[in-house]
């Protein structure tokens, strides 16, 4: 894995953040500790979509850049994201085209090999 890829991922990490800030979908207020730690997918039994993304899926990636650590074989937040959005018609646009660019770099750096030092 090169570290370019790792770095793309969390510019990408960040633009998610901007995006959802931009259509006012950033909480300055964290959820209860219960609501987070649904084992439903999404948490979407305690938490809106929006919510998971920052206060569960944005951590738990920031965790695994820093530590450069396994990913999932396949990240697919983009058609959940689809569905939540709908309501923001095209205001949504720019957002799903930023989780489309999460789900691609988190499936590639999950196939890529590491790169043996030597």
């Amino acid at each position: 894995m090169r570290p370019d890829q790792w770095a793309a991922l969390a510019d990408a990490l960040l633009a998610l953040e901007s995006e959802l800030r931009s259509l006012g979908l950033w909480s300055e207020v964290r959820p209860e500790p219960e609501r987070l730690s649904s084992t439903t997918p999404f948490c979407v039994d305690t938490l809106d979509f929006e919510h998971w993304l920052q206060w569960v899926f944005i951590p738990r990636m920031v965790t695994v850049i820093n530590q450069r650590a396994s990913l999932p074989a396949k990240c697919e937040i983009q058609p959940v994201a689809e569905v939540a959005f709908a309501p923001f018609g095209r205001r949504k646009l720019a957002l799903l085209l930023v989780i489309a660019e999460v789900d691609r770099l988190t499936s590639l750096l999950a196939q890529s090999k590491p790169i043996s030092q030597g």
